[in-house]
């Protein structure tokens, strides 16, 4: 069986926000995550990524520029520039894709989607003082909420 995965991550909080499997992945698929991820997270500054087809898409490329998303391209052949991300698709395929022998799509996405809940939920991350990524994020957010607005005076 063969299948193809989209990964999504925040470079920030380091949370894998998607890991969507497929048979293929075309800008019509990539448009339909990131549309998903959009309604659920909010539209990002930046999207990071190579220059695969579905990338640079003319339809891929319009839908981001309505969403007010601006592209990042990593330069041919140059991975480091995408470094986070790289990171997080080796520990999918090596922790994952590598462990199991799929009997099935459905099994398939059902494993990426426990992998990833791990990953976001359960894995402390170094990079992020050793919390998960959700813990972070929250952790985060809270901070943010928690600072006063300098230009009002108390």
């Amino acid at each position: 069986m063969s299948f193809k995965v989209l990964t999504v991550m925040d470079e920030f909080t380091r949370e894998g926000l998607a890991l969507d499997v497929a048979p293929s992945t075309s800008a019509e698929r990539v448009i339909g995550v990131l549309t998903t991820l959009v309604a659920q997270h909010g539209a990002p500054a930046h999207l990071r990524s190579d220059n695969g087809a579905e990338f640079v898409a003319h339809t891929v490329q319009f839908w981001l520029a309505q969403a007010g998303v601006r592209t990042l391209y990593i330069e041919p052949g140059k991975p480091w520039q995408n470094g986070k991300e790289e990171r997080f698709n080796g520990t999918v395929r090596d922790e994952c894709l590598n462990r199991y022998v799929f009997g099935s799509f459905a099994e398939a996405c059902v494993r990426l989607a426990r992998f990833r809940q791990e990953y976001n939920t359960e894995r402390p991350h170094s990079a992020l003082g050793y919390l998960t990524p959700q813990a972070f994020r929250v952790a985060w957010a809270e901070a943010q909420k928690n600072q006063q607005d300098p230009l009002i005076s108390t």
